[in-house]
């Protein structure tokens, strides 16, 4: 599971092959959230207030980066690095 981001103590991952719908791991120190790509909400666990607003803000930002990698992790392929939230 590459981390393809990291921001703000926010490390966030994607698996190879893993399921629909599109979505990415978030982790913030003991929490995590997967969360969904094309609406930016978590779909499972959670994470602290401002944690998931700064992931919900980046992963708008970034829809289009993180939807190739999505494409390319589903394809076994290497990911790319997704600019951090600044």
């Amino acid at each position: 599971m590459p981390r393809i981001s990291y921001f703000y103590g926010i490390s966030v991952y994607m698996y190879y092959h893993d399921h629909a719908p599109p979505h990415f791991h978030a982790f913030y120190g003991g929490d995590e959230a997967m969360v969904e790509i094309a609406a930016a909400r978590i779909l499972r666990g959670g994470l602290p207030r401002r944690a998931a607003s700064m992931v919900a803000e980046w992963t708008t930002m970034y829809r289009e980066e993180l939807t190739r990698d999505w494409e390319l992790a589903i394809a076994g392929e290497p990911l790319l690095p997704v600019p951090p939230l600044d």
